[in-house]
């Protein structure tokens, strides 16, 4: 174990090895030529399109000698936490070659990685988990589902008489972007996207076949979209988003003018809202899996920031977290001063005792802390679970970006 390491050093990885990181995220994920090419690629393209990712991200790796054998990205995104804008760690490219395995790099590599995500002042930080239980070691927790689902043509909602209309655009027009930003403003947990964030929320389809039907209410206000593609006789549904349930109403209305065009809709929805209790035959196939998971980075600062419902009682947390030593300890919660939120080291009112992971799926209301308790993930007495019952939002993530 220590020779191996005693041959390695950790850096920063440079586009100089733009190539050697491609390598290596293609080796460990398996990402085959024939993937590639079907999301669109032609030959180099998906190497030079990886480039924004070293020019923008933060990028650390191991390495023996000169070779890259270790890496871990860290994207600069924004995020809607209760209507707060914070900044968030995207954590992606987590990948090690298997004879570098088992000697403690990608430990080394998150440690650094949290420090360099509390240096840039990012509290929270999500990522897309290849294994479950390897993050929640590591402090991330699930905060977010992925429900699919499938319904035949004859199972479409009816038509209802709607106003407006719905014109067919370019997937990244005008119309789509700022519909998708005024969405986000209002939805918690939802990706605060940058061009960066677009790029990766299409990199590996083909957009090329992708379709944005949008849809604008009487005053010729966009209030919602659903970006599709049809391919043997299914209407697939990437994303569908409705500032007002008007527009939820008229984007299907949109979906079931293709009736004699398809024979099934197969669709995704990133929030805990599933389709059969929206339509009138609720008899269809839906499938839910978890998503994405997050951490809170610093816990001092996640919480100074965080909207809280109102003003409670004041409590404190005990926080244990497994990699990030400064989020070990005591964090006391009061409102002072006409219901300002002060947050101190101090051990105010009742404890409330949780890991970080449990901390951060029931700040993000995943999961809400009654049940929490319920299932021993946190240790407090009833009045407390009733304090933090009425002070954390109650509405549950949504998002739908991946990279």
């Amino acid at each position: 174990m220590g020779d191996i390491r005693d041959e390695l050093q950790i850096r920063p990885v440079t586009t100089d090895y733009l190539e050697q990181f491609n390598d290596l995220l293609s080796y460990v994920f398996q990402v085959t030529a024939k993937e590639v090419e079907e999301s669109g690629y032609e030959e180099g393209e998906l190497e030079l399109d990886k480039r924004p990712v070293l020019e923008k991200a933060d990028v650390i790796g191991w390495f023996h000698d000169d070779e890259l054998v270790s890496s871990l990205a860290i994207y600069p995104c924004r995020v809607n936490i209760h209507g707060v804008p914070y900044k968030m760690a995207g954590l992606t490219g987590v990948g090690t070659y298997p004879e570098y395995s088992g000697h403690g790099l990608m430990h080394d590599l998150i440690t650094r990685g949290l420090q360099k995500m509390r240096d840039n002042r990012q509290w929270i930080s999500y990522l897309y988990p290849y294994s479950i239980p390897f993050y929640r070691k590591k402090g991330w927790e699930i905060i977010s589902d992925h429900l699919t689902f499938e319904l035949k043509d004859t199972q479409l909602p009816k038509q209802v008489n709607m106003p407006g209309h719905v014109e067919r655009l370019e997937i990244d027009d005008d119309d789509v972007i700022n519909t998708y930003n005024r969405f986000a403003a209002q939805t918690h947990g939802a990706m605060l996207r940058n061009q960066l964030n677009w790029d990766e929320y299409w990199r590996w389809e083909n957009e090329e076949e992708r379709i944005a039907g949008v849809w604008y209410d009487e005053n010729d206000v966009p209030q919602g979209y659903v970006l599709y593609w049809i391919a043997n006789e299914v209407f697939h549904i990437k994303e569908m988003i409705y500032i007002t349930q008007d527009a939820r109403k008229a984007l299907w209305n949109f979906v079931a003018a293709h009736f004699s065009m398809v024979e099934r809709v197969r669709g995704n929805i990133y929030k805990d809202e599933p389709l059969h209790f929206l339509i009138d035959d609720g008899d269809i196939k839906q499938t839910i899996k978890p998503y994405y998971m997050a951490r809170i980075v610093d816990v001092f600062e996640f919480l100074r920031q965080y909207p809280f419902e109102e003003a409670g009682k004041p409590f404190h947390f005990v926080v244990s977290d497994p990699m990030a030593s400064w989020n070990n300890g005591i964090f006391g919660v009061q409102w002072v001063d006409d219901g300002e939120l002060e947050i101190s080291h101090d051990p105010l009112g009742p404890a409330v005792e949780l890991d970080i992971q449990t901390l951060t799926t029931m700040l993000m209301s995943y999961r809400r802390p009654s049940y929490l308790s319920k299932i021993e993930r946190l240790k407090a007495d009833p009045k407390a679970i009733r304090n933090l019952e009425n002070i954390i939002p109650m509405d549950e993530p949504y998002f739908s970006d991946y990279f």
